[in-house]
């Protein structure tokens, strides 16, 4: 079907559906004319992230760039960077960062006096 008839049965504008086409929230829909053509896959997909935007509130352009962050390493690094910088995001502790910090409460914590420990000298 033509973008008119999709737009219809989604409850949208064509110009919304062109816009979240731009953003890459459709599946491939050109043939090789310049004709879009949806098909019931094509609907499933769009009816699919409108469903995301409304569950966890967000707008196409936020649901867009979440899709790039996870498909771009190099987007999910500098986002990943980002969030541990601003403490969004907490950074897993490695076994040696544990031992260090076990060694520094070591020797924080006072030892003994022997002498008055109850033995002798």
């Amino acid at each position: 079907m033509r973008i008119t008839e999709a737009a219809r049965r989604l409850g949208m504008s064509p110009r919304m559906l062109r816009y979240r086409e731009a953003l890459g929230l459709l599946p491939p829909v050109r043939e090789h004319g310049a004709h879009r053509r949806f098909g019931p896959e094509e609907l499933s997909a769009v009816a699919q992230g409108v469903e995301l935007e409304k569950q966890f509130d967000v707008s196409p352009a936020e649901l867009a760039f979440a899709l790039r962050v996870l498909s771009e390493p190099a987007v999910a690094s500098a986002v990943r960077d980002l969030g541990v910088r601003i403490g969004r995001i907490q950074v897993p502790r490695r076994a040696l960062d544990f031992e260090k910090e076990k060694a520094l409460r070591l020797l924080r914590t006072p030892v003994p006096d022997r002498r008055t420990a109850g033995g002798s000298a």
